[in-house]
């Protein structure tokens, strides 16, 4: 027998360190994978089990815990799904203060969510919706039903109630969800229903904020990938939810703009237009990582 033949698999194991383990089997990496997914929705479960009493107790006896247990809950989820969140620049002081948003995924309520104390305004349609609702509910959003105007003077006493606390408001001002590669144009209607709310305080201030997705396991997430943290168009929710679980160590920037001045002599129209810019502005860094400066 000759050497090489007598050596072969010594030689093949020293070329190839991960040749003793024998060839890769996906139906234990699918395996893992159902594993994984599995005791994160148990953990979500139990967070969200606790979270959900204490959280009707806060707001039922207007508790100052009300503003602070969806900053935790949306902090532990992020942790236990693996999304991590950089912010760069903070919300302005001033107040009473409206952030306009992009808007790429139902992440987006915890990622946002997670910052600081803040509520959102969204269609009534959310609030019914598994999970995102849920999400929602916990982050006291306002539900707007489009198709009921009548229940705009209740709706803008709510978020009038919620302005005095001092908490931002956020909008999602492109009015759905996109595929996170682009910013949509900016609606100025949603911004004039909003700003009704805030007949009574004068000036208000608007602050663009640019949410974007741009790491995934480690590496620069392309736009090839950038579905994996996007949720628009006709996808279902729950294959989404699985993807993003299987997946995990995702990377996603929050940017803040320099806030604009929103008055009573201002075009409503001007203003968005300005904060959609700013916000497109900061997104095109967020996934080149080039400043396109101001």
């Amino acid at each position: 027998m000759s050497l090489t033949a007598r050596n072969g698999p010594a030689l093949a194991s020293e070329a190839d360190p991960l040749a003793d383990f024998g060839p890769e089997r996906p139906a234990l990496t699918r395996w893992l994978d159902r594993l994984r997914i599995a005791c994160v929705l148990a953990a979500v479960g139990v967070v969200t089990l606790v979270g959900i009493p204490l959280q009707w107790l806060s707001l039922r006896l207007n508790l100052p815990s009300r503003r602070l247990i969806p900053l935790l809950f949306h902090r532990i989820v992020l942790r236990l799904i693996g999304v991590r969140v950089k912010r760069i620049g903070a919300p302005a002081a001033q107040r009473p203060m409206l952030i306009l948003s992009n808007h790429t995924s139902w992440l987006d309520i915890c990622v946002v969510g997670s910052l600081t104390p803040l509520f959102f305004v969204a269609k009534s349609e959310v609030g019914t919706w598994p999970l995102i609702g849920l999400f929602a509910r916990f982050q006291r959003t306002v539900f707007v039903d489009r198709n009921r105007r009548t229940a705009t003077g209740a709706v803008n006493q709510e978020i009038a109630a919620r302005l005095a606390e001092g908490d931002p408001v956020v909008l999602f001002a492109e009015g759905t969800s996109t595929d996170g590669n682009r910013v949509q144009p900016f609606r100025s209607a949603l911004v004039g229903a909003v700003r009704e709310a805030f007949a009574t305080s004068g000036a208000v201030v608007v602050q663009p904020m640019a949410v974007s997705y741009v790491g995934l396991q480690g590496l620069p997430m392309g736009r090839r990938h950038r579905p994996i943290a996007s949720w628009y168009g006709d996808m279902d929710l729950a294959p989404h939810l699985l993807e993003v679980l299987r997946h995990g160590a995702m990377d996603v920037e929050v940017r803040f703009g320099a806030p604009i001045t929103l008055a009573d002599d201002h075009d409503r129209k001007a203003v968005t237009r300005a904060a959609e810019t700013e916000v497109r502005r900061l997104h095109l860094e967020a996934l080149t990582g080039r400043s396109t400066g101001t």
